[in-house]
């Protein structure tokens, strides 16, 4: 039967469960026919009828295009790329071009076959999720039209947009059957099975971040190898928790010791060296954890700041220090970040100055005992030293696992975003907070919520339409469907509002807007629910979301609303609604989604949509250079600085002497009409929030 555009049969899903051997198998955990069936209608809010979102702004203006010359300059002058004739709109800044014109664009400019516009490059994209969002049956043609026209309108606009692989894979089967940019398996809908993909199918590899499963045997370390070269091809990064691995203090089978996971590391980082992301000239990434009980735990926590020395010293040598040049490359663990995982106990031990005993991976047995401090001591060591290992608290990210009944979460994507089950993918999309403040200091939360629906929509439809690089993160990513949606600029939000980062009444800020976002996608998965169907593992895990979903909406109940400025408390209502209807609609409808946000840390695609500060991070220089993996550098202003100075009370004309002097001098340290004493009334120093 239809309704409402959707096809949908008895009990909203079609065929039966297939032979491969994952967790979700019978009908019943599919929910059968007991979930009720949702109308979501599809209608416009940034487009209007008959009016090409390409020419027409959300606001019905038309949209003027200009051309330019994109040129990027490495740190000596040396131009590294160049095009003629490329197409902006007016409002998109020469960074943004430059990013997306370098990154982005598909094609061989000597094949005179590159593409040469945002409208080409966000055309390809939105067409993509117009056709699926037929093929997979959510939309008949007249509401996919709705959808594609929307999502080119907040990508355009610069709303928001979806991570890197989308862009560099999405739709360019349309110039070329053999473009690529397809992995090597998909979710085949007709059987209900993983199948192999055809390379010339429409089926890119979209999804960011991934998660992948290791065994202590050779053929599952050098499978996992060449999924991560796969991953690093389509432009993705992937993260593996290697204490499955035997130590280099144990023997092997035949006799002798095991090389140990550290060893391992350094091959799996040699190919990610060698390896272009998305065909680009951009870095591969990855993530290494090893867990804090590990018998190899502190030789995984010396490794990278050991390699770190290596290249001061032939920096020192007189070899290039830069982050293309030729010290760095000479030495390991550089194309990854590396993270310590603890769990509760021992950081415990910690605070009680108690010991720690790692344990043999083969037997479980005690291998060594430490002070725990002095292992905590040598991984602030580290940090400080190369910024490497971080940490991973695995307690409390397991507490807020949506899917405990299918296993625990073991370790994350590269950049530590996205934490679920083994062998999984999450797609990203990052929304621009800046978008929505108006003049008045308003948070429109009315457009801020259509764009997160449209986005979980979009981002729903490339779970199933979308490639991977093996059986198993296929078979997951259709049975549990994680998506990634978070924000960037919420640096230049709260300076705008002239709010400290640092302040209570900032963090009180960015809890509600997170809330609000949380909620709303989460209510938007339990709508895709009624209408095509949970995911397939919701039944099994029913319980434990449930709570995680309840424990969400406790927590807006923890935001400090007296602190926030009185014209965005109405925030924290819109955050209480929203996780209400959420849990209501869940209950009733399951979720189309284990998961649904994170907070990602956007580099490319914030550049793609002119922030001034990427992810959740505060600005680190008023005035700062990107080094371009690749070779080039981008010098970035912020935009937000003049606003921001207003909202504190400075007149027009202090504002211009203020940012005059910021542009000749790139800081702010010296300009007149600033002082400590000024910015510490106006609650701009505050050490003490520093510490909270």
């Amino acid at each position: 039967m239809k309704e409402n555009g959707f096809e949908i049969n008895g009990n909203g899903w079609n065929g039966q469960e297939n032979g491969f051997n994952h967790e979700p198998k019978s009908t019943d955990q599919r929910m059968n026919s007991s979930f009720a069936k949702y109308k979501m209608p599809l209608v416009r809010f940034l487009t209007q009828e008959g009016k090409n979102p390409f020419e027409f702004d959300i606001y019905g203006n038309p949209i003027r295009w200009v051309s330019d010359v994109v040129s990027v300059n490495d740190d000596s002058g040396k131009v590294v790329f160049t095009q003629e004739g490329v197409r902006r709109p007016d409002f998109w800044s020469p960074l943004a071009i430059k990013v997306v014109a370098s990154k982005y664009f598909w094609g061989d400019q000597k094949k005179n076959e590159r593409e040469n516009s945002v409208e080409m490059l966000i055309g390809r994209v939105s067409r993509f999720f117009g056709r699926q969002a037929v093929k997979q049956k959510y939309f008949n043609e007249e509401e996919a039209v709705v959808l594609k026209d929307e999502i080119a309108a907040i990508c355009l606009n610069q709303m928001a947009v979806f991570n890197s692989p989308v862009w560099f894979n999405a739709g360019i089967q349309e110039y070329d059957k053999n473009a690529g940019g397809v992995s090597i398996y998909v979710w085949d809908s007709a059987s209900n099975n993983v199948v192999k993909s055809i390379k010339q199918s429409d089926r890119p590899q979209c999804s960011a971040c991934f998660i992948q499963s290791i065994k202590d045997d050779m053929d599952s370390i050098m499978e996992v190898q060449v999924a991560e070269a796969n991953l690093f091809k389509a432009g993705s990064g992937t993260g593996t928790n290697r204490s499955p691995l035997r130590s280099s203090r144990e023997t092997l089978t035949g006799g002798g010791r095991a090389s140990g996971p550290v060893s391992f590391m350094k091959g799996y980082d040699a190919y990610a060296g060698v390896i272009k992301s998305g065909g680009k000239t951009r870095r591969a990434a990855k993530m290494e954890i090893l867990n804090v009980d590990h018998p190899d735990v502190m030789d995984f926590i010396d490794a990278k700041p050991t390699e770190e020395k290596k290249a001061w010293a032939l920096i020192e040598a007189g070899y290039d220090g830069g982050m293309n040049g030729a010290a760095y490359a000479s030495v390991a663990f550089q194309n990854c970040n590396m993270s310590v995982r603890a769990q509760d106990e021992f950081m415990q031990a910690v605070k009680a100055d108690g010991q720690w005993s790692t344990k043999f991976v083969k037997d479980g047995m005690a291998c060594e005992t430490f002070k725990a401090k002095q292992i905590l001591k040598k991984i602030a060591e580290g940090t400080h030293i190369c910024g490497d290992p971080g940490m991973q608290f695995d307690s409390v990210i397991n507490r807020w696992h949506t899917c405990k009944n299918s296993g625990r979460i073991n370790a994350s994507n590269p950049c530590s975003e996205y934490m679920f089950l083994d062998d999984s993918a999450c797609n990203l999309a990052s929304i621009n907070l800046m978008k929505f403040l108006g003049e008045d200091g308003k948070f429109d939360i009315e457009k801020f919520r259509r764009v997160v629906k449209t986005f979980v929509i979009a981002m729903d439809l490339i779970v199933d339409g979308g490639s991977y690089p093996t059986a198993k993160i296929t078979q997951n990513a259709h049975d549990y469907r994680p998506l990634g949606l978070g924000y960037a600029n919420l640096g230049a939000l709260l300076m705008s509002l002239g709010l400290p980062y640092d302040s209570d009444a900032g963090r009180a800020v960015a809890a509600a807007i997170t809330a609000v976002m949380t909620g709303e996608a989460y209510k938007t998965s339990a709508e895709l629910a009624g209408l095509v169907g949970p995911f397939p593992g919701f039944a099994k895990n029913k319980e434990p979301m449930m709570e995680v979903m309840r424990m969400h909406q406790e927590s807006v109940k923890g935001i400090n609303v007296e602190v926030m400025p009185s014209s965005l408390r109405y925030l924290v209502n819109d955050a209480w609604d929203s996780w209400a209807d959420a849990v209501e609609f869940g209950q009733k409808y399951g979720y189309r989604n284990a998961q649904a946000t994170v907070l990602a840390p956007t580099g490319t695609i914030a550049f793609m949509m002119d922030c001034d500060t990427t992810g959740i991070e505060p600005d680190i220089a008023l005035v700062k250079y990107k080094v371009l993996a690749g070779g080039g550098m981008l010098k970035i202003v912020n935009n937000s600085v003049r606003r921001g100075l207003r909202k504190l009370g400075y007149d027009n004309g202090q504002i211009e002497e203020i940012i005059a002097h910021i542009d000749k001098n790139e800081t702010i340290e010296g300009a007149p009409h600033i002082c400590s004493r000024r910015l510490r009334e106006k609650g701009q120093y505050n050490i003490k929030g520093i510490l909270k």
